[in-house]
């Protein structure tokens, strides 16, 4: 028997089993045991039975796939019931999923915000770049080049609501208001940039029109004030100009231009138009000091005593006024009168008129040629 059981072990450990087994689902379990060392090794062959297929209503919440959604993932999720009992279920808790939509709510909103941030931050670093310039650079330009609080009559003539004399005229009656209080000071210092100005019920703008210096060649029959609405005005000629500069500057006033100076309706020749008042007193007061040169036609023969009667000048409201200079120019072939060259300074009211006159000569035409330095251009004609 021992012999036997010998033989049989041999043969099974070294030569394969010649046992015809019908196929199963899993692998055979041996399973050897021994009861002690002197009793020979039995062995008790056993097949573990087949795994049974998950019922369809059922599903496997371990499985790595689902047939029914095409393989996808199922994650389960073991949450604390309200019975205090640990519970097995295959969707995510409430709380977990309104915790996740109110964190993507808020970072929509934060990134909204920090997008609005950005722009105003750009549009803001567009409109002012002067923090790209020191704090010294800053005060020399506040110093040196931009316009200091004007008064503000001075600022309604330059927005072209009236003259300086009607503009104060506006604030003596109450028509004109500075930053919500009725101002009656026509010295008051405001800056049209910052200060809140109403006229009559208007705002005033902002931005002040440009500064123009224009020059024109009189034609006669055309006064130099605006002020007669029966005559001609020399400002009437410059009705397009100010058309062509509304377009070019939408939004910004027109310039209410005026003459420095003037000249008589039936007087010719240069004249400056501009809308700096502060430039046209400059040259426009006796202090300046600046000299006019003007040519006369003259009726008749001019002899050697009339150029003296002219030198030695004439009393003209109360002044003796005297010329700078008095010359008879050559006769020229396309002009048969003699003309006269004088120069004069003061720019006392029909000054040159009133020498020529008090000679005993007759004008037959006036022109004006030179204001100080500036000369009347060649190419200039005149205006109609």
């Amino acid at each position: 028997m021992a012999a036997t059981v010998a033989s049989l072990s041999s043969s099974l450990l070294f030569s394969k089993p010649s046992l015809t087994l019908r196929p199963f689902r899993t692998l055979p379990r041996i399973i050897t045991s021994s009861s002690s060392s002197s009793s020979p090794p039995q062995f008790n062959i056993s097949f573990a039975p087949p795994k049974p297929k998950p019922k369809p209503s059922e599903p496997d919440p371990f499985s790595d796939s689902d047939p029914e959604s095409g393989g996808q993932l199922i994650i389960p999720w073991i949450v604390r019931g309200e019975d205090g009992n640990l519970k097995l279920q295959m969707h995510p808790p409430a709380r977990l999923l309104h915790a996740t939509a109110n964190s993507d709510t808020a970072t929509a909103t934060a990134t909204k915000v920090t997008k609005k941030n950005k722009i105003n931050k750009n549009k803001s670093s567009e409109v002012v770049p002067k923090s790209n310039y020191s704090k010294a650079a800053r005060r020399f330009y506040n110093d040196n080049f931009k316009d200091p609080p004007q008064r503000l009559s001075k600022v309604l003539a330059a927005a072209g609501v009236a003259s300086r004399r009607s503009s104060e005229e506006l604030i003596f009656g109450g028509k004109v208001t500075v930053n919500g209080s009725v101002c009656n000071t026509p010295q008051t210092r405001v800056d049209p940039a910052k200060d809140i100005i109403y006229v009559n019920g208007n705002r005033l703008p902002k931005k002040q029109p440009p500064k123009v210096y224009l020059a024109l060649n009189k034609p006669k029959g055309y006064i130099c004030s605006s002020g007669d609405k029966e005559s001609k005005s020399v400002l009437s000629l410059f009705d397009d100009y100010l058309k062509i500069l509304d377009k070019r500057n939408s939004g910004v006033p027109k310039p209410r231009l005026f003459t420095v100076g003037r000249l008589d309706v039936a007087t010719t020749g240069l004249i400056i138009v501009t809308n700096d008042g502060d430039f046209a007193q400059q040259i426009s007061h006796p202090s300046a000091n600046l000299s006019k040169e003007y040519i006369a036609v003259i009726d008749g023969d001019v002899n050697k005593r009339h150029l003296i009667a002219i030198n030695d000048g004439t009393v003209i409201e109360g002044v003796h006024c005297t010329p700078d200079s008095v010359e008879l120019l050559p006769r020229q072939p396309d002009i048969p009168r003699p003309r006269l060259r004088i120069v004069v300074h003061e720019g006392r009211k029909h000054e040159v008129r009133e020498l020529v006159k008090n000679a005993g000569l007759e004008i037959h035409s006036l022109k004006r040629v030179r204001i100080g330095g500036f000369r009347l251009p060649s190419d200039l004609g005149e205006a109609h």
